[in-house]
């Protein structure tokens, strides 16, 4: 039996005559029944690709609206290049030393001379050395009658470059003809040696070791985070243990500890290749934190059981569908765990503790300014300091940038 479907009069909504025009006007433009008045309205073509686009490209667009750590970018890769490049780039032989010319203030290149005429080129001045009628100290001043032109690709001292390639083109320097004078950018310190090129030098060493460092970190961190994230139980129970007794050592003690550990007569080689593997033995467990976590709340997921269910393998289901599901967190981790790197082999070398001379770094640089003195006097010997300074802080704003943009749908 079908129920009645007609209302009583007293449920009639009447509409005023304008509402009623208002619809058959509607009706008559559009059609009754028209597809088009049940649609949407159309997304704009910056909607659509954000739907289609894929999470590393949705990565990059949320990284290019933070400026500060896209300036810290080129400024990372700007070292880096340097630290590649370092013979190129360099002015001299970093161990090449002048009697004549010792604590040497840094010479800014000039464009106008004492006269006011202006230079393309730019250049020097030539040096005096006298002596301040005071302290009788050693003083050098500049000697407006003498200038001397800097060039760009200039012949100067052979160098090997990568220790294989032979060349003695540099980047800029004074002409080879030139006897009499040197380039000191950023001065000279006590054996007369130029600071801009082992600062230059000084680079490759500090920039990659932590490179390397965080690299070793990263695959001992993922593996025994991973194992012990997975798996649970005793195994996790004693790899936890072990990164809290690790993490419960004073730091600065136990590098002492280690680095004293290293024989007195290896050759820089040796103790380059200790102090990474020192480093990176300590600095795993923030690493294997991170991962633990991050395997705890996946293990569970759809797609793992799914992977599962499919037949493959343990180890391909954490390094195929697990590690890569937050690959983006572990770079942004990474890059900001690099200046910490940079700053602990700075320390160890400062403490002498780390590497030592000839090798050349900048905690090694930085052993020439430990006294007073020295930093009163000769205060550009803590320019490798700032190199450091300058270093960290662009590695932490490019990781705080990729942090932000590991999570591209955050709002």
């Amino acid at each position: 039996m079908i129920a009645d479907a007609r209302l009583p009069l007293s449920s009639v909504v009447t509409l005023p005559r304008k509402s009623l025009d208002e619809v058959e006007l509607h009706m008559s433009t559009e059609g009754v029944g028209s597809a088009r008045t049940a649609q949407p309205p159309a997304k704009s073509s910056s909607e659509e690709q954000i739907y289609v686009a894929s999470q590393w490209r949705l990565m990059w667009w949320r990284f290019k609206q933070h400026k500060l750590a896209l300036v810290s970018t080129f400024i990372v890769l700007f070292f880096y290049i340097i630290a590649i490049f370092a013979e190129f780039v360099s002015v001299t032989n970093p161990e090449d030393f002048s009697a004549l010319y010792k604590n040497v203030p840094p010479q800014l290149p000039r464009f106008i001379d004492a006269e006011g005429n202006f230079h393309l080129r730019p250049f020097v001045y030539g040096l005096v050395l006298d002596r301040d009628p005071v302290t009788l100290r050693p003083r050098y001043k500049l000697d407006t009658s003498k200038m001397y032109p800097i060039y760009f690709f200039v012949r100067g001292a052979p160098y090997k470059m990568w220790g294989f390639i032979s060349a003695d083109r540099h980047l800029f320097g004074l002409s080879r003809d030139v006897t009499d004078m040197k380039l000191f950018l950023f001065g000279s310190d006590r054996l007369g040696r130029d600071m801009y090129s082992r600062v230059v030098y000084g680079a490759r060493i500090s920039l990659s070791i932590g490179l390397v460092g965080v690299i070793l970190s990263l695959v001992l961190g993922i593996l025994l985070g991973g194992i012990s994230g997975y798996y649970g139980g005793n195994i996790d129970l004693a790899i936890q243990r072990v990164i809290e007794f690790l993490r419960s050592m004073p730091t600065i003690p136990l590098w002492m500890a280690l680095g004293a550990a290293l024989p007195p007569k290896w050759p820089p080689e040796r103790v380059y290749f200790g102090i990474t593997v020192i480093l990176s033995l300590i600095g795993w467990t923030w690493m294997a934190r991170v991962v633990r976590g991050r395997f705890l709340a996946l293990r569970e997921e759809d797609f793992v059981m799914a992977a599962r269910l499919a037949g493959s393998s343990e180890l391909r289901i954490i390094t195929l569908h697990m590690v890569p599901s937050f690959l983006s967190h572990i770079i942004a981790t990474v890059t900001l765990s690099i200046p910490n790197m940079i700053l602990s082999e700075t320390s160890l070398s400062f403490l002498g503790l780390g590497l030592r001379p000839p090798a050349i770094s900048w905690g090694v640089l930085l052993q020439e300014a430990q006294n007073v003195q020295s930093v009163a006097l000769s205060p550009w010997l803590l320019m490798p300091g700032l190199a450091v300074v300058i270093v960290v802080l662009a590695f932490n704003f490019m990781g705080d940038g990729l942090r932000d943009a590991a999570d591209p749908y955050s709002r």
